[in-house]
């Protein structure tokens, strides 16, 4: 039966989501309603998969796919921001709800309060991302909530790892998580890294787009498991990964190959796909959990289901409101220490002959401080979305020692209405408020179309001679783009969308009848 479910879900995600796109309504919000009405259909079984599958089979492509096409300069450029907000602030936010969560459901157990506060903690910024040119975002907030989403999922899920071991009954501290983050980082950053090393060095020599397509799909789920089973974090391996193939395969010219177009080209539609089936499944799937936790809720005396709700109704005030008092005090004190340093510049000669010196050795010069605007904006997109759903699904059903985990059904309970209420409410908010906020983005269209102009007489300049190879022409004009970006006279993000326009011409040549 469970196979039957899986099937119709899919069919009808694809229906509903095909609906949902032409009224221009959130697919994943429409699914998780509806799937969570299906669950209350008389006869309707209950879908249960074991939590580590569901962890191990859903995240890793998403992360794998969602990092394919962020820009590695911009990583860097906005690393600061990013940080505080994917690692800092995620850690204070899983704190503070972990905390809260112990006062509205006591009996649960500080432990399991803190598996809540871990699940509850990061935002789905992907999400909004997706949608940055539709809705009005700035490039540089598109940049930190991109690099924000591919560095709090590692943050929560290390953090949610730590306490169920607690649960456990594993002997954890502040000192001791730090170090656990830390070795968890570094040895997953390593382990992604090794695995793009092999993953270059083979893909070239298959010949073929169906080989070199499939060992790319298999990258996301070796590196993470293998990373997993090494205590490390899997999602930070498929990260490195993820940036290692994407930016060598199409930017440098030491991994480019003849007929690596058509790898290109499948490999957008089938991540494309992929990314569809497994968010349809996961929203499909927590909804269908709804009657039933709630039925085991209500037959529990403690914490019961009046109390969950009320719980989950404080925890989403609590999630929307610190995310806006974290990111204004951290910003605001970065704002803070810029204006002291360009103050005490304009003072003192020596100050400001040392630090202009600093700023010429790097080979940019670092961004100034988020704007109010920018901050606002970023404090508004605190959706929670596939990660809390799929961690929620993954809490196990049982402790290492056999006993029922405490409080698992109230957690997944609170994950549903906490991601469904910020999808709710800022999901189909922030387009307007990016609309109020009047970024003046001239500039920046001005300054992308100039690039494109660049880049297409770079490319035009590099092209060889029709009476010769267009093959080679194709492949003369890629290598000249990518030499631009490594030269830093194109973005990574110019680069790749002129390449893809390239591939296009090159498949289009192939297919065109007397070429």
């Amino acid at each position: 039966m469970d196979g039957v479910q899986l099937l119709l879900i899919i069919g009808v995600g694809i229906a509903v989501t095909a609906v949902a796109r032409r009224h221009r309504i959130e697919p994943g919000w429409v699914i998780v309603v509806l799937a969570a009405a299906a669950s209350f259909l008389p006869g309707m079984p209950r879908l249960e998969l074991d939590s580590e599958l569901i962890l191990a089979l859903v995240i890793p492509p998403l992360l794998y796919s969602a990092t394919r096409g962020a820009s590695f300069a911009a990583f860097g450029a906005n690393l600061r921001a990013i940080i505080y907000l994917g690692v800092v602030v995620v850690v204070l936010t899983a704190g503070f709800l972990g905390w809260l969560s112990t006062l509205l459901l006591p009996s649960i157990g500080v432990a399991a309060a803190f598996v809540l506060g871990a699940i509850l903690a990061p935002p789905d910024t992907i999400t909004t991302v997706s949608h940055g040119h539709e809705i009005g975002l700035p490039r540089r907030a598109t940049s930190i909530l991109t690099g924000e989403s591919l560095v709090n999922d590692a943050t929560a899920l290390t953090l949610f790892t730590l306490a169920l071991a607690a649960v456990d009954g594993a002997h954890t501290t502040w000192q001791g998580g730090f170090r656990e983050l830390l070795h968890a980082a570094s040895v997953g950053l390593g382990i992604g890294a090794a695995y793009a090393l092999v993953g270059l060095f083979i893909r070239k020599r298959l010949g073929n787009p169906t080989l070199e397509t499939s060992l790319v799909l298999l990258l996301p789920f070796t590196a993470f498991l293998t990373a997993e089973e090494l205590h490390a974090s899997g999602i930070l391996a498929v990260v490195m990964a993820a940036f290692s193939m994407s930016v060598n395969l199409t930017l440098d010219p030491k991994h480019q190959y003849p007929g690596g177009y058509l790898t290109r080209l499948q490999e957008e539609q089938v991540w494309r796909v992929l990314d569809f089936l497994l968010e349809t499944f996961v929203f499909a799937y927590i909804g269908l959990q709804v009657k039933f936790v709630l039925d085991e809720l209500s037959e529990d005396g403690d914490p019961g289901l009046v109390r969950t709700l009320v719980a989950a109704g404080a925890l989403l005030v609590a999630a929307i409101l610190f995310r806006f008092v974290a990111v204004f005090a951290l910003f605001g004190r970065w704002r803070l220490r810029h204006r002291m340093a360009l103050r005490r510049a304009d003072r003192d000669p020596r100050y400001r002959q040392a630090r202009e010196a600093r700023l010429q050795r790097r080979r940019s010069r670092p961004l100034p401080p988020p704007t109010t605007k920018e901050t606002v904006l970023v404090s508004w997109t605190g959706m929670r979305g596939i990660l809390t759903l799929a961690a929620a699904a993954a809490v196990p059903a049982l402790t290492a020692s056999g006993e029922p985990f405490p409080g698992r059904d109230a957690i997944q309970v609170i994950a549903l209405i906490v991601t469904l209420g910020t999808l709710l409410i800022q999901g189909t908010t922030v387009g307007w408020l990016a609309r109020r906020l009047r970024f003046d983005l001239a500039g920046e269209h001005a300054e992308e179309e100039r690039l494109r102009s660049r880049g297409r007489e770079i490319a035009a300049a590099a092209a060889t001679t029709p009476a010769t190879d267009v093959d080679a022409s194709f492949e003369a004009q890629r290598l000249a783009l990518g030499r631009a970006v490594h030269e830093q006279r194109l973005t990574e993000d110019v680069a790749r969308e002129l390449i893809e326009e390239l591939d296009l011409q090159q498949a289009a040549h192939h297919t065109t009848p007397g070429t």
